[in-house]
């Protein structure tokens, strides 16, 4: 059968177009199973477009698919359904599926309200997928009601099969690299936390499971033949596993796979002897979500539970091996307060990140603060009737106003980035030879985000030209290197000291 796969747009624009512009990853492993099983398959990226319904309609007509499958997080939902709406219209016998965590926790909802959906896949597709396929092209449609973790419209409403158990081998699945080009990889599936405002735990059942790390660098070596050089690792937590972070990191070594890579983790699970090997594999930056300074938030109200301790040691580690440490702040949570913003201040001028994302609380279908908002308002899915992407907490909460909520966002942002040149001033990098080289490619690059990259027009940053060339030099004392040479000659430049 000819099948699409479709990441359909959003219904808003982004200040951040990378938020949004990635295919999630399971789209490809879904396609690869599909393709192994001998289906023409494509994988269409369809994220930026949201106002052109000419061009998807053209392509629909041009491509003639029997299936489209629909990755659904939850804000790009509405996408999906007005791309279903186009492809009814321009085929009504094709058949519609969607899939996706915002798929799996609204799969009622979705073929209650939307005649255009024939199918939901709950949690992993790769093997309900092809079990549907091969029922739709033999048309065994009496055996749609067997295949487990699947959603369908009966004569009784929408209904679902049993859960289909979580694939525990994932080295069996076939490796999407050897059909598609991506950056987004992840060695992992699960999450052992429970944090309130994620999915993952719901969705993953708080079990992890992980491809060997002989997998995982084969499927990397692929993508770097292709000519892919950066790449996003997107597990919940990589650092999971000490001895197993170090065996994917030697592999890359051995096999001299020149390429550089962020991660994702928590900061109650990194060492300093992981963090050396993941910067000699070419980590250049770690993500750590952080969320809030006050502890009863943090911990008692968002359950993320790790201390300040263990947050000051983490990003400590992590700047002293030459990674950028990036911290992840929530604000607009249930008992936001002046005082709770002013203790994330004080955490953020403590651990000094070098990079800070700051996002406004907001509740999706899933997550526990979701569930608690549903059974406080006495309201059911059927508010994502509305044409919205999401519920922001304190538009739930009588204690918090918009106008407050913005400004406790605008004292974050303020704050990190004023002290942004002294935290790259603080910076103390671990003496060790070894790591010389990347200390100086470490130091260049972020000289480099001062004068050319994300800080160079944020107009709170003091001092920037200074910072940069105060970094160029830090860099040349370490090591030569292209970028802190191109760096200081464009400062000279730009002051006519040539």
């Amino acid at each position: 059968m000819k099948v699409l796969l479709i990441y359909p747009p959003c219904l808003e624009d982004r200040l951040r177009e990378e938020d949004i512009r990635a295919v999630p990853l399971g789209l490809y492993y879904v396609g690869a199973a599909l393709k192994a099983d001998g289906h023409d398959v494509d994988v269409l990226n369809w994220y930026n477009l949201r106002n052109a319904p000419e061009k998807i309609r053209e392509s629909l007509i041009n491509r003639n698919p029997d299936v489209i499958g629909f990755s659904i997080l939850h804000a790009n939902r509405w996408g999906g359904i007005d791309i279903a709406r186009v492809a009814r219209e321009v085929n009504p016998e094709i058949r519609i599926v969607f899939g996706g965590v915002g798929a799996t926790f609204l799969w009622e909802h979705l073929l209650t309200h939307f005649r255009e959906i024939d199918f939901v896949v709950i949690g992993e597709g790769e093997d309900t997928f092809p079990n549907l396929i091969r029922a739709l092209e033999t048309g065994n449609t009496a055996g749609v009601g067997k295949i487990r973790g699947l959603a369908f419209r009966s004569a009784a409403g929408a209904k679902r099969t049993p859960d289909a158990p979580l694939i525990s081998d994932l080295d069996r699945l076939p490796d999407p690299a050897r059909y598609f080009e991506f950056q987004h990889v992840s060695s992992t599936r699960g999450c052992p936390g429970n944090c309130a405002f994620c999915g993952s735990p719901r969705f993953w059942k708080r079990r992890v499971r992980y491809h060997s790390p002989g997998y995982f660098v084969r499927q990397l070596e692929r993508l770097h033949d292709r000519g892919i050089r950066f790449f996003y690792f997107s597990d919940d937590t990589f650092t999971l596993r000490e001895k197993r972070v170090i065996e994917i990191c030697r592999k890359i070594i051995e096999r001299r796979l020149d390429i550089s890579w962020a991660a994702i983790s928590r900061v109650d699970t990194v060492t300093g002897n992981m963090l050396r090997w993941m910067r000699r594999a070419g980590c250049i930056q770690i993500s750590y979500g952080v969320e809030s300074g006050s502890e009863k938030i943090r911990n008692g109200l968002l359950k993320k539970n790790i201390s300040d301790r263990q947050i000051r040691r983490a990003f400590a580690l992590t700047t002293g091996y030459g990674i950028l440490a990036r911290a992840y702040f929530i604000y607009g949570n249930p008992g936001e307060t002046a005082d709770t913003i002013r203790a994330s201040i004080e955490l953020i001028h403590e651990i000094r990140p070098l990079s800070a994302i700051f996002y406004i609380l907001d509740l999706f279908p899933g997550t526990a603060l979701y569930s608690d908002f549903m059974k406080r308002a006495g309201v059911t899915d059927d508010i994502w009737l509305k044409r919205v992407e999401d519920i922001m907490y304190f538009e739930t909460d009588p204690d918090l106003s918009a106008k407050e909520v913005l400004a406790f966002g605008e004292q974050l942002r303020t704050s990190f980035y004023r002290r942004l040149p002294a935290f790259a001033e603080a910076l103390q990098l671990v003496d060790e030879t070894a790591l010389y080289r990347a200390h100086s490619d470490f130091l260049s690059r972020l000289g480099m985000t001062f004068t050319h990259g994300d800080y160079a027009t944020r107009e709170e940053i003091p001092g920037k030209e200074k910072t940069a060339e105060t970094l160029y030099r830090r860099a040349l004392a370490y090591h030569p290197d292209h970028r802190a040479y191109l760096g200081l000659g464009l400062i000279r430049q730009k002051k006519g000291d040539f």
